[in-house]
């Protein structure tokens, strides 16, 4: 009789699988075996608790009338499953109504959906791009914030104070190269740390083989053994339900055991509409960071930096042409640089402000200004006749600070930066910032003179 709760669950499977498709079933409730039966109490072993989740969800109805048929209408369903990382004390089992207690786990490997294999710390590729280190990225006051954030998490890993990290900003403005950077000195420091870094639509198609092949508790297993988690362009799981709900365990049990998630987006979470809504939670729940479009200070640094490396010397007024031209990411700086190399090479002539014009002209729609902080502020200056360097400045003289609110005011208007960004460049709080926009913007139906700044200010800046 001690082998009759064997016998019984395999009446329930034979229901299973005479109910299901083929795939499914393999998936879902073949790794599914019965640990005792007694007194009305069904102990089940699951792989791991997303299983228990997709049984719960997608298949209670079948569930349950299968396991009324074969064990009674007065049974009670427990499931029992082990965590992958090597902490006993995080096994348990499960009732239908999440109640658990501590059982004994049977320890297990990971498998590697990299590398097909058993995975180990030393055989694991972190996928990182030796290049994006901190020492390469340049830094200003457009991603001064983000970076000392990013840099604080990559010297203390053990400091889970921005877990999760979300890093986000425009395509181009060097999202990539900073999340990667965290990674690398990460296992600088700490060779056996378990790092890895991905894209989420990597992380999809891994998703959906895993599903195809039967393997989505491996594939579960594997995710939730790593140490530093590294996700690119998180914002292309939208939609996908199945891959968020994966990650959605992989995420609770990382986050549970004080792992470091980092993840990159285009946006922030609260404008990732489409998104689950539980998602949109936890990613708000560490440290959210942002990287600004590039200044002129950081595009000069990038372009000599670019040119550096490909062992050009870029003359002064070519620099000046690009940084004052290219103002829409770093990845479009890479590429003006990369044409110019090319088009020197194949012309056999000297780099200067000719060719560079020709080749932004070919790379970068100059037909519209593209309106930032900077010229900003050295039209608002102009308008005032005042010294640029004055706004920046600790000067409280009337025509000074009225200058200075008319750049905050604009530079939320056209430039679309946030209060805080706007008030780093000028080293003003958020809250000044704030103030200053509001202002202007309850003196502008009151004043004559204020709508005539405004409307010449507008105009220089949109011609």
């Amino acid at each position: 009789m001690s082998d009759r709760h064997i016998q019984l669950w395999e009446t329930c499977l034979e229901i299973f699988r005479d109910n299901l498709p083929a795939e499914q079933y393999d998936a879902w409730f073949k790794p599914v075996s019965s640990v005792s039966f007694s007194d009305g109490k069904l102990v089940l072993m699951v792989p791991s608790q997303f299983t228990v989740e997709i049984l719960e969800e997608r298949y209670k109805k079948l569930l349950g009338h299968t396991l009324t048929k074969v064990y009674g209408p007065s049974f009670k369903l427990y499931y029992c499953f082990n965590q992958v990382s090597n902490e006993p004390s995080t096994a348990v089992t499960m009732s239908s109504s999440k109640s658990s207690t501590a059982v004994d786990p049977t320890p297990g490997s990971t498998a590697n959906p990299f590398a097909g294999t058993v995975a180990s710390s030393s055989d694991l590729d972190p996928q990182l791009h030796p290049e994006y280190t901190f020492e390469n990225y340049c830094a200003s006051a457009s991603n001064r914030v983000a970076r000392s954030i990013a840099e604080a998490v990559a010297n203390d890993p053990k400091c889970k104070t921005f877990n999760p990290l979300f890093i986000f900003g425009s395509p181009g403005v060097g999202k990539t190269h900073l999340i990667q950077a965290v990674g690398i000195r990460m296992k600088e420091r700490n060779p056996s740390m378990r790092v890895l870094y991905i894209t989420s639509r990597l992380f999809e198609s891994q998703f959906t083989q895993a599903v195809s092949r039967g393997k989505i508790n491996d594939f579960i297993n594997f995710y939730q053994s790593i140490d530093t988690l590294i996700i690119d362009d998180i914002q292309d799981m939208i939609g996908k339900k199945g891959t968020i709900n994966a990650f959605f365990h992989i995420f609770n049990h990382l986050i549970l055991n004080q792992k470091q998630l980092i993840l990159a987006s285009d946006c922030c979470p609260s404008k990732m509409e489409g998104m689950e809504e539980r998602m949109i939670s936890r990613f708000s729940m560490g440290m959210t960071a942002q990287l600004d479009n590039p200044d002129y200070d950081l595009r000069r640094q990038v372009l000599i930096q670019k040119a550096e490396q490909a062992g050009l010397e870029l003359p002064e007024d070519v620099i000046e042409y690009i940084a004052s031209n290219v103002t829409s990411g770093i990845r479009a700086l890479e590429g003006v640089v990369v044409s110019i190399t090319a088009y020197a090479a194949v012309l056999n002539g000297d780099i200067n402000l000719e060719l560079a014009k020709s080749v932004v002209a070919r790379s970068v729609n100059l037909h519209q200004r593209q309106i930032n902080f900077e010229i900003i502020t050295q039209e608002v200056a102009s308008h005032f006749n005042i010294d640029p360097d004055m706004i920046f400045s600790k000067s409280r003289k009337r025509e000074i600070s009225d200058a200075r609110q008319m750049v905050m005011y604009m530079a939320k208007k056209h430039a679309k930066l946030p209060y805080t960004a706007i008030g780093t460049r000028l080293s003003r709080t958020h809250a000044t910032v704030l103030y200053a926009c509001r202002n202007i913007e309850e003196r502008l139906p009151l004043e004559k003179q204020l709508q005539n700044d405004v409307k010449a200010i507008e105009a220089a800046l949109l011609n």
